[in-house]
């Protein structure tokens, strides 16, 4: 089983944890560059959460909040992220765990605000107990709650301009490259998230990433009761021979164009035999933050190749 670097809290083997929808604006507060400074309130996943004042030490339990934090302008705020968290390379990276998260633990680091993506170990109610202002925003279900879960932080960190202009920023790019990929008539493709071909359907927040490309999955017809996060079989993906195949386990599981030729039967596969295997990096697949814009490039240029 490879490390959790994903949408909710088991993507990697394909189940993802759908947890309550993230947080959209937020009431009351100041607003504009400095919206911590004089408190601000943020409608969450946990509720309405209140932060006081400018956050000055803050602790980050989710890899892509950590990303979204640092693309603000929060980074000097932080004093602890996850041991996931290994983007940007200057977070001060700890053994905070945010899959088995410990209240005391994070407790010792003195935060006035705690960023999550999920609430494991009653984590949340355990950090409100003491007055920490807890924010839980959920993976990303759709385009909006990316942008949604960006204003939430930059609000709540005292960075609300510079959110909003990331938010833009990426807005702008991902339409740069829909517009600039003619629409996939009729490809097909294949995403891996493991070595046990779990895999990903229309569904779920990358199924529609894809689906911006007019892409069809080969994995919809797949899914029964699994979520939208089938394992499929090695004869049904033979059997499907997707254009694409899009490889999100490059750095977990060490998969790539040449391990898969080597897979019975994969050899003659349409997407191996004419190059058409895309090697992601596996933590850009797995995160809805700031780099999302970077995913929808790699689609793109992967479908252009194609058309």
């Amino acid at each position: 089983m490879r490390p959790v670097r994903t949408f909710g809290a088991a993507m990697a083997i394909g189940v993802a944890l759908v947890t309550a929808a993230c947080g959209g604006g937020g009431d009351g507060g100041a607003a504009g560059g400095d919206g911590g400074a004089q408190g601000v309130t943020v409608q969450a996943a946990n509720g309405a959460v209140t932060i006081p004042a400018k956050p000055k030490r803050i602790v980050s339990l989710s890899p892509t909040h950590t990303e979204t934090l640092f693309a603000v302008g929060a980074g000097p705020q932080v004093v602890a992220v996850s041991d996931y968290s290994n983007y940007p390379a200057n977070a001060p990276r700890s053994k905070l765990s945010g899959f088995k998260p410990n209240a005391e633990a994070i407790i010792a680091y003195k935060p006035d605000l705690v960023v999550v993506s999920d609430d494991l170990n009653g984590v949340v109610k355990a950090l409100e107990k003491v007055k920490v202002p807890v924010l839980l925003e959920p993976a990303a279900t759709k385009l909006d709650d990316v942008y949604d879960e960006i204003d939430d932080i930059g609000r709540a960190t005292g960075h609300a301009d510079e959110a909003k202009k990331l938010a833009d920023d990426m807005r702008a790019r991902i339409r740069q490259t829909v517009a600039a990929s003619a629409k996939a008539k009729g490809l097909t493709y294949y995403h891996e998230l493991d070595g046990q071909l779990h895999s990903v359907t229309s569904k779920t927040f990358l199924g529609q990433v894809y689906g911006l490309f007019g892409l069809r999955n080969v994995a919809d017809k797949a899914d029964k009761a699994s979520g939208g996060y089938p394992q499929l079989s090695r004869e049904y993906l033979l059997k499907q021979d997707p254009d694409l195949i899009f490889l999100a386990d490059t750095k977990c599981c060490g998969q790539n164009a040449a391990t898969l030729a080597k897979r019975p039967g994969w050899s003659g596969l349409g997407a191996v035999k004419d190059g058409n295997v895309v090697e992601l990096d596996d933590d850009i697949a797995s995160r809805w933050g700031p780099r999302l814009p970077e995913l929808v490039k790699a689609i793109g240029d992967a479908v252009q190749k194609v058309q």
